[in-house]
């Protein structure tokens, strides 16, 4: 059984951060885990490799960061939040920041917003959110605003609403990590699970019916055996793109959470935009959860 003991929720106050709160704090109640909130202020940079830094800036980032902390700790309050909460405010760089908090508090889930389309659509892959996904050794849950979500807004009901879980995998060892959090999520809160595989390379179409029996088969072998006693696996291969395939069924399937493992990323791949799991990210309707190992 998977344990989440420790989440971490990087935060600049913009709306879609807002979001990824509600998402932390949710499964913050649910895994009865300890949450991190963190801010990082950004600091001030000269062009001059000599120039010393006035006194008035320090005092500056001092109550830059007194404000930033009591802009957290409302976050929290106006959410109701009744668990530990562990307000953190840095200066620094983000990416730098919230990878060496990751690291140094053992975090085993980072829970980010994301500006979607906006901020991943780039060639240099710019956004802290992507940068985060690609170095951070824990899985990273990406929250945009969504066509839906599973957190509640009805008054005393319970915290997450997550129905319908959509593994995605390619039957690699990340994939086969993926499914660890996918059932691991799909238990404890009760959710209908969907593994999906997409045969993007099949010669010849003769070959589709053959090649879909043995995919299925293999989706199969990922459901543990208990499994089949608190759910209904739905095993499911189509023939396609995979981004395309897998951001159809979600919209599809009205699903809340997408689960895909990811790949280590090479030089080439800085360069290059266009795997499976950023392109979900920018196009899916719903919240995106890499996994990488």
């Amino acid at each position: 059984m998977l344990k989440i003991e420790r989440i971490l929720c990087p935060t600049d106050f913009s709306e879609f951060s807002e979001k990824a709160i509600d998402y932390a704090l949710s499964l913050t109640r649910h895994y009865e885990a300890a949450l991190v909130l963190e801010h990082v202020v950004e600091p001030l940079t000269s062009g001059y490799a000599n120039y010393a830094m006035p006194d008035s800036v320090y005092q500056l980032y001092g109550e830059l960061r007194e404000h930033s902390e009591t802009q957290l700790r409302e976050l929290v309050k106006a959410r109701g939040a009744d668990l530990h909460v562990q307000v953190v405010v840095h200066v620094g760089t983000p990416i730098d920041s919230i990878l060496s908090i990751a690291e140094r508090q053992a975090v085993d889930f980072i829970v980010m917003g994301t500006h979607g389309r906006r901020g991943l659509d780039r060639l240099t892959m710019g956004s802290v959110t992507e940068r985060v996904l690609r170095k951070a050794h824990c899985p990273v849950l990406a929250v945009r605003k969504p066509a839906h979500d599973f957190v509640a807004k009805e008054k005393d009901a319970e915290p997450v609403q997550l129905h319908k879980i959509l593994l995605c995998t390619d039957f690699s060892d990340f994939a086969h990590r993926a499914a660890d959090y996918a059932f691991s999520l799909a238990m404890e809160y009760n959710a209908e699970i969907t593994l999906l595989h997409v045969l993007e390379e099949v010669p010849e179409a003769s070959q589709i019916d053959a090649a879909t029996a043995e995919a299925k088969r293999k989706l199969e072998q990922l459901v543990p055996a208990d499994a089949f006693n608190w759910c209904k696996p739905q095993c499911v291969v189509r023939v396609g793109k995979a981004y395309q395939e897998v951001v159809q069924l979600a919209l599809e399937a009205q699903t809340d959470l997408i689960i895909m493992g990811v790949r280590g990323r090479n030089v080439l791949d800085l360069a290059l935009f266009g795997s499976t799991t950023h392109r979900v990210l920018q196009l899916g309707s719903c919240p995106v959860l890499a996994v990488r190992i």
